[in-house]
């Protein structure tokens, strides 16, 4: 038998990458100890656990999920400190777990993956940027979708004067004070950005393409005496878990297309932009045109109200260029600008990060590029023994990431123990399961506003196909994976 592949008869040692240390590379960890797998490394580029919430600082960073909510299903959290958090407190949760789980003589911190190319017999060759890492038996991309900087494509961005930066790579030696900033976007990171901007500038000018849909976030800090609940009294916290894990599953109604959800969701929304904004013509261009879901729904309590101050002004236009001085709008009007922060989002489902060679020189970047797809959110054809931890359509918007998280590694982990079990080598998902499946999928996006046709948004691919999320909820998502085995998979025996 090959050395490295059997320890004794009939039992699979396998050797096992898991690229990323944030949520879903925690969560394979965890799940790899709990069903018999040692060794593993888990790789990350920064100096220690947390993905996303490590490396992105800036100001007014915080979750939009409620935080016992926000957690995994195994390890809540007593010592949360309000009912939504910063991105301070989520990064110290994250590395606790990575301690808790027994996971942290299992991390390689500051080693960037550069390439894994398949070498036959189902071994993957590891490369750093730093030199190579060996072979494994396994890949699992636990690399979150946050990460890779997305700038507007629009002529004169590096012929700009003064200081700029994306939201991603905060600059925090820069000081805003009196400063006339620019803020290019006005979506998720920029609801939080703004309000703490707005404190310092000496004028703030925000760009909004399109509106989005906000509601309120109605953060409530928790208590000492709450706190001693959570940590003492544990069906306080469970309640807790369940009354906000319950709020979040009404997302689901709120994003099919024609359920009273949707309309009721859209009316908390006006009557907050009503309540919170002063300019009656200002409330005009913040009322979006598209359908609750089109665009990823917002929550702030702060965002708002910023734009009623004096030193803000929010202008209902794209950006056409950027000069010297500033930046020209669609519109055509010039803006001086000292600082432009571009809170333009991300390149999702970036799969070209790292080169990732698979069977006859498939190149997974190339593959998913024009229209990501998967099976199961966990795997695609020619690329045996390479799974991801949330690919294409494998976030369910009912539950929070976490949970997914921890769905798709228990699929993914089970089905390498029944390889072990079974004495294989390798597995790859069969063409024909994953045709079958994506065909059933595409039968199901047009029930959701943000998988409709007439929605334009970054859930939808230049193919037209929506590969961000699952199209349904946890619970039919849960059952496809409990339906999950190495039938599925076309297996090589060792």
């Amino acid at each position: 038998m090959p050395t490295g592949l059997f320890d004794s008869p009939g039992r699979h040692s396998m050797k096992i990458a898991i690229i990323g240390a944030g949520p879903s590379g925690i969560a394979a960890g965890r799940e790899l100890l709990q069903q018999g797998f040692q060794d593993f490394t888990i790789f990350d580029e920064l100096d220690g656990p947390g993905g996303t919430w490590r490396q992105h600082s800036y100001p007014g960073l915080a979750c939009d999920v409620w935080a016992h909510s926000y957690t995994f299903s195994y390890a809540p959290n007593p010592d949360w400190s309000a009912s939504f958090v910063g991105y301070e407190e989520i990064q110290q949760y994250l590395a606790n777990c990575c301690t808790q789980f027994g996971l942290d003589s299992h991390l390689m911190l500051k080693t960037s993956i550069s390439r894994a190319s398949y070498a036959g017999e189902g071994k993957w060759l590891l490369e750093s940027k730093d030199g190579p890492l060996g072979e494994f038996d396994i890949v699992i991309n636990a690399m979150g979708n946050q990460h890779t900087p997305l700038y507007p494509n629009v002529e004169g961005i590096s012929h700009f004067k003064g200081d700029s930066w994306h939201s991603t790579e905060w600059n925090h030696d820069v000081k805003l004070e009196g400063k006339k900033v620019v803020i290019v976007g006005s979506a998720a990171a920029a609801v939080q950005i703004v309000p703490e901007v707005a404190k310092k500038a000496g004028h703030l000018t925000v760009l909004q393409r399109t509106a989005n849909w906000i509601m309120p976030r109605n953060r409530k800090m928790y208590s000492a005496r709450q706190r001693w609940r959570f940590r003492h009294i544990p069906g306080s916290i469970a309640l807790t878990r369940w009354v906000q894990r319950m709020m979040m599953g009404q997302v689901e109604y709120a994003v099919t297309v024609g359920h009273n959800r949707m309309g009721q969701f859209e009316n908390v929304a006006r009557k907050y932009i009503d309540k919170a904004i002063e300019d009656p013509a200002l409330r005009e261009v913040l009322l979006p045109d598209s359908d609750y879901g089109c665009k990823r729904g917002l929550v702030s309590d702060d965002f708002y109200p910023a734009l009623n101050r004096d030193n803000v002004e929010l202008v209902p236009e794209g950006l056409r260029r950027v000069t010297e001085g500033g930046i020209v709008t669609e519109g055509g009007r010039d803006i001086e600008a000292d600082i432009i922060i571009y809170c333009t989002g991300y390149k999702i489902l970036d799969y070209d990060r790292f080169d990732v060679v698979g069977k006859d020189g498939r190149n997974l970047g190339e593959e998913l590029a024009g229209d990501p797809r998967s099976f199961k959110g966990i795997a695609t054809p020619g690329f045996p023994n390479y799974f991801f931890a949330i690919g294409p359509n494998g976030l369910v918007l009912n539950v929070s990431f976490f949970i997914t998280a921890e769905r798709n590694m228990k699929t993914i982990v089970g089905l390498l123990a029944a390889l072990r079990d079974k004495g294989g080598r390798s597995l790859e998902v069969r063409q024909d399961s994953f045709d079958q499946y994506n065909e059933w999928m595409d039968g199901r996006f047009e029930r959701f506003s943000w998988g409709s046709s007439k929605c334009d948004s970054y859930y939808t691919a230049g193919s037209g196909h929506p590969p961000f999320l699952f199209p349904g909820n946890f619970k039919e998502f849960s059952g496809l994976h409990d339906a999950s085995g190495l039938h599925e998979f076309n297996t090589t025996p060792s």
